[in-house]
């Protein structure tokens, strides 16, 4: 009888004790999975990629929507030159899927390739005209080098740019990366950053730090400002599609939070709710 009072006693304390203390604290880690190729750049990336993910995620999920249609075929065309598959990031960056992309510089096409290297690949291109036009004015109206350049300008191209064309053009562009990667020591962020303002630059920024062999977080501040961003967004892309189940269901934890949570009486206390509250 005895041992029935102390255990009902015991019982009741526990109750008691539940009671009062309600609210606990647990630590939610980080848990943002990089790609292996890309694994080592957290420290300087992982902020930017945090805020990026907030302020663009309308555009993150439209990205990963159209981008079903086109990475299958691009991945396959990269194995096919040895190039590591995050590479088909820059599809998305360069033109976002556009085959009539046209950029203020005359690039054209899905990766935006300039008329030399669109001769320098093998595609056939449509030239820039503005060259000929400026000569078409300076020249008089009744000379036949400018009557010949007028109706060259105007006359219609008798092919599609290989440019607008996905496969060709996407061919083209691995080649192209191969190519970089040769120059580059297969360094992946150099070899983005070559894509975006070309080679001879991301050299002159290697030369200006002094370093026998630096990285892109080296060279970055000899970059242009475009190009630090360009680089930048293809880790934070390549990461959080890498991770886009925890992103849409906003369960990607960027750093430890500590939660607060509260004791449910449903099952005794044992099981926890989340309130949200973060300290």
């Amino acid at each position: 009888m005895a041992n029935s009072i102390a255990d009902t006693a015991k019982k009741q304390l526990l109750a008691a004790a539940k009671k009062k203390d309600k609210s606990t604290a647990i630590t939610l880690e980080r848990n943002v999975v990089f790609p292996d190729i890309l694994s080592g750049n957290e420290l300087e990336s992982l902020s930017y990629i945090e805020k990026f993910s907030v302020n663009r995620r309308a555009y993150i999920i439209r990205t990963y929507n159209r981008s079903k249609k086109y990475f299958p075929k691009t991945i396959a065309i990269l194995k096919k030159y040895d190039l590591p598959q995050e590479l088909k990031i820059l599809l998305a960056l360069e033109s976002a899927f556009n085959a009539n992309a046209v950029s203020k510089a005359g690039a054209v096409g899905y990766w935006q390739i300039m008329d030399e290297v669109a001769k320098e690949y093998g595609l056939r291109y449509v030239a820039k005209q503005n060259t000929s036009l400026k000569i078409i004015k300076k020249e008089k109206k009744n000379d036949k080098k400018a009557i010949a350049l007028k109706k060259a300008a105007q006359k219609p191209a008798q092919f599609r740019d290989d440019r607008k064309n996905f496969n060709k053009s996407t061919y083209a562009a691995a080649r192209y990366l191969r190519d970089r990667s040769k120059n580059l020591d297969n360094n992946l962020l150099l070899m983005v950053a070559s894509y975006n303002c070309g080679v001879g630059n991301v050299w002159e920024a290697m030369r200006k730090t002094g370093k026998r062999e630096p990285d892109f977080w080296d060279i970055k501040a000899y970059l242009p400002a475009e190009t630090r961003s360009y680089v930048m967004n293809f880790i934070t892309l390549n990461v959080i599609f890498h991770n886009y189940d925890n992103f849409t269901n906003n369960k990607l934890q960027f750093t430890p939070v500590r939660v607060k949570v509260e004791n449910t009486e449903a099952d005794n206390s044992d099981e926890l709710t989340s309130k949200g509250t973060m300290n």
